[in-house]
């Protein structure tokens, strides 16, 4: 399966109220809604389907189309969604543009640059494996609700990268001559945890390792630390070649988790998107197919084109990418971020590329917008684009 395209609130507005929108909403409501309706079309769910498959299902669900199939399935579905929206609207007596019976004006779904091997990022998890080994590292398949999960290995996985499941394969190895037991789901005991990698297009490769520290003086903690470094730098898992090695360690009884601790090698990794150099800490957001990310801020670019007397709001700005990327063709952009941490990576990305008519704020978009938009000039064309969390815009008026 490959990647859909992800889907935005792009909103040019003024401040009597919006034009147009399409919403994450939409790419929401698919997912529980339309793909909910076909799931017993998309999943095998036979006895007899193997570990391999029931994960592929869990992960790429679409993995037994063809691409073409996949990309016209999308756009069936989002067709619906809108369509469904539309007549809702109507019911409770609001009025729409005609957009041939849809909600918005649709596009075609555009095609992923990049098919296989995608992913930018990758977290694999610990767990009981479908052998019964409790030191597995892979995906989960099976209900929380019932606690069935197990853990499956990705290396048949069509959408991660050879050298994210060579550094899992590694982890692996690595935890299952140590002594210490992992830190299973739904248990409060063990120490390894999740292992999380990140690459870029040059090759280079960050992992973030998780370690619970429950039971352990702190001489113990640090010596399973560093004995991991060692493996990873100068052992068998040096063949992963890693350019950056973190540690995070977390107290279970606390439920607190520290930040980031550079074991080894560079603190940042560099990606570069459109012209852009990006810095790529740890915990920094960045879409997760990087060409396909590219693709989709060009097309944005095409749709707000000639506002060289406008303000972009980049809602959600996460390291400030979509800001920064149209900030040529804006007159001034301002980013809003929750987290501090990827804040200060936009700040660093727009003085190390270099762009002068930016600026980036700290705290919850539906406290800052409404003083931002107070301040500006009535006569202002404002425009706003959003890319929010996985959970989705919070009901707020502004």
């Amino acid at each position: 399966m490959t990647p859909l395209l992800m889907s935005w609130r792009c909103v040019p507005c003024c401040r009597s109220g919006l034009s147009w929108c399409v919403t994450r909403m939409i790419t929401q409501t698919v997912l529980r809604g339309v793909h909910k309706k076909n799931k017993k079309k998309l999943i095998n769910h036979s006895p007899a389907a193997s570990w391999e498959e029931r994960l592929s299902d869990v992960c790429t669900p679409l993995w037994r189309m063809e691409y073409k199939e996949q990309l016209k399935y999308k756009l069936e579905a989002l067709q619906k969604v809108l369509r469904d929206l539309c007549l809702t609207v109507k019911e409770r007596g609001g009025q729409l543009p005609d957009y041939n019976g849809l909600f918005c004006l649709l596009q075609e779904v555009l095609p992923s640059p990049v098919i296989y091997g995608y992913r930018n990022k990758s977290t694999f998890s610990v767990n009981l494996g479908p052998n019964g080994d409790p030191k597995t590292v892979g995906n989960y398949v099976g209900n929380e609700r019932d606690r069935s999960i197990v853990c499956v290995r990705t290396d048949h996985l069509l959408n991660i990268p050879v050298k994210h499941k060579l550094v899992a394969k590694c982890y692996e190895d690595y935890i299952r001559q140590s002594p210490l037991p992992p830190c299973l789901h739904f248990r409060d005991e063990g120490h390894w945890h999740e292992i999380i990698v990140r690459t870029n297009s040059n090759g280079d490769v960050m992992a973030i390792f998780t370690f619970y520290t429950k039971h352990l003086p702190q001489d113990k903690v640090l010596s399973h630390i560093l004995s991991l470094k060692e493996y990873f730098t100068h052992g068998p898992g040096s063949v992963c070649n890693l350019t950056s090695l973190y540690c995070q360690q977390k107290n279970p009884a606390t439920n607190q988790i520290s930040p980031p601790l550079l074991l080894h090698g560079s603190p940042h990794l560099t990606e570069r998107v459109l012209g852009l150099d990006l810095r790529v800490s740890p915990t920094t957001f960045l879409q997760i197919n990087t060409p396909g990310a590219e693709l989709l801020y060009t097309a944005l670019g095409n749709l707000v084109k000639n506002r060289s007397k406008s303000i972009l709001f980049d809602v959600c700005c996460g390291t400030g990418v979509i800001g920064l990327s149209l900030a040529g063709q804006f007159q001034e952009v301002v980013g809003i971020e929750l987290v501090d941490d990827a804040v200060c990576d936009a700040q660093w990305n727009m003085t190390f590329n270099g762009v002068e008519n930016c600026q980036f704020l700290v705290g919850r978009a539906e406290k800052l917008l409404p003083k931002l938009l107070s301040e500006r000039n009535n006569t202002e064309h404002v425009v706003a684009v959003v890319n929010p969390p996985r959970a989705g815009l919070r009901k707020t008026k502004l």
